[in-house]
């Protein structure tokens, strides 16, 4: 494959994964929580990135595009990670441990509480949320950046 296809492909990988989860969230109504939010920013980086790696063809265009599904990636791995209960996620989108809390802590808590929780799967396939799906195919796409990268101009 050609590094300008390569480029086009992890675009359109990440064109993808963000017209899915438009779909799963205006189509289907399922609301995003903060960290499905923060999964999405840096696959429009990659596309922006795409775009301009086909003007400019400077491998460190094509590397940055990597990092940028990789972090991706890393952010729908900890996301999995919290909805999975291996780690607790950000205080401001996960339940938590509420033993501690006086009833009235209690009640700012549920009142304060974003309306999708981040420790709770909305959608899964195949036993993947959908985070982790974005990590699966962040690295996959983050494959595809490198190769780009390592193919001459």
């Amino acid at each position: 494959m050609t590094r300008r296809l390569l480029i086009l492909l992890a675009a359109s990988g990440s064109a993808a994964l963000l017209l899915g989860a438009f779909a799963f969230q205006h189509l289907g109504e399922l609301a995003p929580c903060k960290m499905c939010i923060w999964q999405r920013w840096p696959h429009a980086v990659a596309i922006v990135l795409a775009a301009i790696a086909m003007v400019v063809p400077a491998t460190p265009v094509l590397l940055l595009g990597a990092v940028a599904v990789l972090a991706s990636g890393a952010i729908g791995l900890f996301h999995t990670g919290v909805e999975r209960d291996w780690w607790e996620g950000p205080s401001t989108c996960t339940s938590g441990d509420i033993s501690t809390l006086s009833t009235d802590d209690l009640m700012n808590q549920i009142m304060g509480a974003p309306l999708v929780q981040c420790d709770v799967v909305a959608w899964q396939f195949l036993s993947l949320s959908m985070a982790s799906w974005n990590a699966i195919l962040s690295f996959v796409l983050c494959l595809i950046w490198v190769a780009a990268a390592r193919r001459s101009a």
